[in-house]
């Protein structure tokens, strides 16, 4: 089992962010992802749906033996992978905010989150913010950011001008830290940071999500130990072409209808 590849999955491209850091830490195992573009964004859905959606999700994996499962996914993450976890007998690996580093290192006790509507109205998420009462967290829903970044519009004029209307409120609430609640967010690091100022750290999750990773694999006896690097696979259910540019074009990427 330990040339199984580990299965990903996300609503669309966002998710190759987190794929990107688990490629770089284990760079010999083998992978696959799916790109669910086609129901982008999860965010605006209900549980049921994000559910029905991740269940699916997990059984095309299976199918090809993944032998661990990252829900590559916020929203997929808090609304549906206590239930994933009861019905399958396989790892996954969730994907949450990262309140606890952003709370914890802040000195104005004041943090950003620029999340999906999802991922901020989920129990799971509300559950962490409980735990930090002292800690004044401003949170934001990103409308229309996913719809932007799938349909390939990161540097168009529509995107710069939600993004300051999501992150001007935040800076003048004086925080230091900016927690990207949602895996396409990455993409559109560059431009928050030339929005904020120079003082206010932006903090995603796809190291923290390799390592556990790699850590679960390790534990169970599945770490890849080939010294060859993996072959790494990529499906999307709508047009890919946009997925290549994001892989700058060195991986194979398959249509495929989910």
């Amino acid at each position: 089992m330990i040339n199984y590849p580990i299965g990903l999955f996300d609503s669309g491209i966002g998710g190759t962010s987190i794929w990107s850091a688990i490629h770089e830490l284990m760079p010999n195992e083998n992978t696959i992802y799916l790109a669910d573009s086609k129901n982008a964004p999860y965010g605006e859905k209900s549980k049921d749906q994000i559910l029905q959606l991740c269940i699916k999700n997990t059984e095309i994996l299976l199918e090809r033996n993944a032998k661990i499962i990252v829900v590559a996914c916020n929203t997929a993450t808090t609304n549906a992978i206590k239930e994933l976890r009861s019905k399958y007998d396989i790892p996954f690996i969730g994907i949450e905010p990262a309140i606890k580093p952003a709370v914890n290192n802040s000195t104005t006790q004041t943090i950003g989150i620029l999340a999906t509507k999802g991922t901020l109205s989920s129990e799971l998420f509300n559950k962490a913010v409980e735990v930090y009462q002292e800690t004044r967290i401003i949170e934001q829903i990103g409308y229309g950011l996913v719809e932007l970044i799938e349909e390939g519009k990161i540097n168009s004029n529509e995107m710069d001008k939600l993004l300051r209307s999501y992150l001007d409120p935040m800076i003048q609430a004086n925080i230091d830290y900016l927690v990207l609640g949602c895996s396409h967010y990455p993409y559109l690091i560059p431009k928050i940071q030339k929005i904020l100022p120079n003082g206010i750290k932006i903090i995603d999750s796809g190291e923290a999500v390799a390592r556990q990773t790699k850590k679960v694999l390790q534990d169970n006896f599945e770490l890849n130990t080939s010294e060859v690097n993996g072959e790494c696979i990529f499906f999307s259910n709508s047009n890919p072409t946009f997925l290549n540019e994001v892989l700058q074009n060195n991986y194979k990427v398959f249509k495929m209808d989910f």
